[in-house]
């Protein structure tokens, strides 16, 4: 099944694929951003726009359906080289969250929505520092090896060994696992979380493909 234009990166739904799911509330400035700069590092690290089976979308849970994203939200990725273009808001729906190999929100109350809808979602749900701090803490050793037993197997593998560690690993604070939305901020504060998200998705894709950042 091939997603519309702007919509995530085309791929199929036959097992060979693991689907990333970034949630905010109206899809026009975090998750946009979130879902560009994690192609842009999937591309970065692997040379690969599709990222090695690894497909990357976002929603809102009070989405824009249709809109572009914000203005200062283009600015923020062209800030780091990453590609805005094409990009259409939408709200979330189920098939989304069915679709979803793993779910990162923004907040807890992203979060808490996302699992309320069900289809299982509790265990492959997380905000995106919640996992980001998860996977600092996993052993990249115990991971299935990208080469050999293929990218998928590997994030398939990350998550559940996120999802083991969740009781056990607690947060400083509540709010150290949220980020903060921009919308309608002047584009300093808009840099400032771009900063933010793209710092916790390092360690992430880092432990997806096993390819650290070229630096």
């Amino acid at each position: 099944m091939t997603a519309p234009e702007g919509r995530g990166i085309a791929g199929p739904d036959d097992g060979t694929s693991f689907r990333i799911l970034h949630v905010s509330t109206g899809n026009v400035c975090r998750s946009p951003i979130t879902e560009r700069l994690t192609r842009h590092a999937l591309c970065d690290r692997l040379g690969d726009p599709y990222g090695g089976g690894l497909i990357v979308e976002s929603a809102g849970t009070w989405g824009h359906e249709g809109a572009p994203m914000e203005a200062n939200a283009e600015l923020v990725l062209a800030d780091f080289g990453a590609d805005a273009s094409g990009f259409v808001g939408r709200e979330l729906l189920d098939e989304h969250v069915i679709r979803a190999d793993l779910v990162l929100t923004a907040t807890r109350d992203h979060r808490a929505q996302v699992i309320s809808m069900g289809h299982s979602a509790g265990l492959r749900t997380f905000t995106l520092k919640e996992f980001t701090r998860l996977v600092r803490a996993i052993d990249p050793a115990t991971l299935p090896d990208p080469l050999s037993d293929g990218m998928v197997e590997r994030a398939r593998a990350l998550v559940r060994a996120a999802a083991a560690l969740r009781g056990w690993l607690l947060a400083p604070s509540a709010e150290a696992d949220e980020v903060n939305d921009p919308y309608g901020a002047p584009i300093t504060f808009f840099r400032s979380v771009g900063e933010e998200i793209n710092d916790a998705l390092d360690p992430v894709v880092t432990a997806l493909t096993g390819v650290p950042a070229k630096r």
